[in-house]
């Protein structure tokens, strides 16, 4: 299997199944000297790890990293930075029943009609729990940032939008609620919503809107490499992830140019962003702001139609630990791979300086 390895020069590969052993990874490119916050890191993960809140999946993982190398006294010393996250309450008997099927939008059926073998506990490397690696770096990485916040919230859960624009909120109220809206009133109805969804064993999506301040001028090249493609894979590479869109995004079609254009101060700033902090592929020093659509999640517990290996029409059901909204969790992932792509661009903007 290809494809585990994300960024060029700040790098990171990650390993490991929903339920096997362990999850980790192996983040190169991270310079030496930067002193690291191990607090901070294990923060991101609780973020990011099940069971906390009556929202998401009940599987109860303490997610605790361990970093067996690459950092000495507290800092990184410039070599490979290996870390792992052991798994330690799988219920692989919940996903018998599927052994022989596949369930409707999952990736149970690609992977088999791909490598001819799956991991069907828990959908094995197709599982968001691979996530939790790249939080892990996405943490060490925003220490290597420094200056620049990156913030993610949920902006829409289902057809309930958050109205408020983003330069309005107080991204200090967002781990207020579980659902991690920094709009109390929104928050709350998010949340009532997402535990009645629940109830019926289905699921739900919405949408991740994420800030990031105090970038520098100069990021990303202006054909191949632009900063905000890169973004976009980056989201588009996290689980159940349907859409990414940034500055005015798709809303921007239905103006004039003259009206799109962010006119500029005379420091070179602009009056307004609909840029979204990127032009011509290269960061401006504005706000870079974008949004992420994510379906609802596959695994339903509700009896469904499919098929099995054979061809068959079957009909199962839903069973084991499963977020009925996987937005909530997801807004530390969004962060983190935010960090990931700029910390890259950081460095290769340094090393095209030299």
């Amino acid at each position: 299997m290809a494809g585990n390895s994300f960024g060029s020069i700040f790098r990171l590969t990650t390993f490991g199944e929903s339920h096997g052993r362990a999850l980790g990874g192996v983040l190169d490119g991270c310079p030496a000297g930067i002193t690291l916050d191990i607090d901070a890191i294990q923060n991101e993960l609780n973020r990011r790890k099940p069971g906390q809140s009556a929202i998401v999946t009940q599987r109860k993982e303490p997610d605790t990293v361990e970093i067996y190398s690459g950092i000495f006294e507290g800092k990184t010393t410039g070599t490979p930075i290996g870390f792992a996250i052991h798994n330690t309450n799988q219920k692989s008997k919940d996903y018998s029943h599927i052994k022989d099927s596949y369930r409707p939008s999952h990736a149970d059926y690609v992977y088999d009609k791909k490598y001819g073998f799956r991991d069907y506990r828990g959908g094995g490397r197709s599982s968001a729990r691979e996530t939790a690696s790249r939080v892990v770096a996405g943490a060490i990485a925003k220490q290597f940032l420094n200056a620049i916040e990156i913030n993610a919230f949920v902006s829409q859960v289902g057809d309930l939008k958050l109205e408020v624009p983003y330069q309005q909120l107080d991204f200090s109220q967002i781990e207020s609620k579980a659902v991690r809206c920094p709009d109390m009133e929104t928050a709350s109805r998010m949340e009532d919503y997402i535990k009645d969804i629940k109830k019926q064993g289905d699921t739900i999506g919405g949408i991740i809107t994420c800030v990031a301040k105090n970038v520098p001028i100069g990021l990303g090249e202006p054909v191949f490499d632009k900063l905000h493609a890169e973004l976009g894979k980056a989201m588009l590479s996290i689980n159940a992830v349907k859409g990414f869109e940034y500055g005015s995004g798709f809303s921007g079609v239905a103006m004039k140019g003259s009206q799109h254009n962010d006119q500029f101060n005379t420091d070179g700033s602009t009056i307004t962003n609909l840029s979204g902090g990127v032009q011509g592929g290269i960061s401006n020093g504005m706000d870079i702001y974008f949004s992420v659509a994510f379906k609802p999640v596959a695994t339903v517990l509700q009896s469904y139609d499919t098929i099995d290996k054979e061809g068959n029409k079957v009909t199962t059901q839903g069973k084991g630990r499963h977020d009925p909204c996987v937005v909530p969790r997801a807004v530390p992932i969004v962060e983190a791979m935010t960090a990931l792509v700029l910390a890259d661009f950081m460095l290769l903007a340094k090393t095209n300086k030299i």
